[in-house]
């Protein structure tokens, strides 16, 4: 099932997901010299809350030996709330988990293969794939200017769609050039919605050969109905819905 024609065929096709599980990523490793007294310590601590935050940057994630990079590194992110229940942009934010990044096709597999089908998930959850430092949000310098294809799925569908779509965007079938930002797949509770998003909303000739591409690799009936939204208008309607529920009362 994973021997899927992709950009990269000889380096996906040959592959199958490893049994090796994850590791804890553990970059909290200190050297701290015991001699030192409690007055050194303290000016220590100082001085390290006074650093540049640009100087504590995260080990970047890159490809190891003899594996297959990718063009672009990628995040996995998860998201799950309250249906119903009222969210800030804020609160949205805090609600978005980072599963972890990875930057060849082996690293890929190592997340994937651990990780629930969304088929599987319950209630209102949602699984993010976007490129390295790209947040799931609209208000994202990347994906603000952008929009979204949007495909509802009946139930069951979720799982073979989101493979698909993922396997596709990481072996960069879409032929868009840095357009491509991520994608989603989100489980509701009578349908699943899959996404893809891109930078440019304006550009109309990239929007139709993405969404050409998409019918293509999932393997869509030709009456699919497939909606195109911008970002700028799912804002706005994020703003007017929440405006008439605090109106309400609710």
């Amino acid at each position: 099932m994973k021997k899927r024609a992709m950009a990269r065929a000889s380096s996906w096709g040959s592959l199958s997901p490893p049994e090796a599980r994850l590791k804890d990523d553990d970059s909290g490793d200190h050297d701290q010299n015991e001699e030192n007294n409690t007055q050194k310590d303290s000016e220590k601590e100082k001085n390290d809350r006074e650093k540049p935050q640009s100087t504590t940057k995260r080990k970047a994630v890159v490809p190891g030996p003899a594996e297959h990079p990718l063009q672009y590194n990628y995040t996995f992110w998860y998201s799950r709330r309250t249906p119903g229940r009222p969210t800030s942009s804020q609160s949205y934010e805090q609600n978005i988990k980072q599963i972890g990044t990875f930057a060849s096709v082996e690293q890929f597999w190592r997340f994937y293969s651990h990780m629930v089908r969304p088929g599987d998930l319950t209630g209102h959850s949602d699984f993010h794939l976007f490129k390295e430092g790209i947040k799931p949000m609209w208000e994202d310098d990347a994906n603000k200017n952008g929009g979204k294809w949007i495909i509802r799925l009946r139930k069951g569908l979720a799982s073979r769609c989101w493979e698909n779509l993922i396997l596709a965007m990481l072996g960069e079938q879409f032929m868009v050039g840095e357009e491509i930002c991520g994608a989603v797949v989100s489980v509701r509770f009578q349908e699943d919605i899959i996404s893809i998003w891109n930078k440019t909303a304006s550009d109309q000739a990239t929007t139709a050969r993405i969404r050409d591409t998409l019918r293509r690799v999932l393997n869509l009936p030709p009456n699919t109905i497939m909606e195109y939204k911008t970002h700028t208008d799912s804002i706005k309607a994020w703003e007017e819905f929440h405006g008439l529920v605090n109106s309400s009362g609710r």
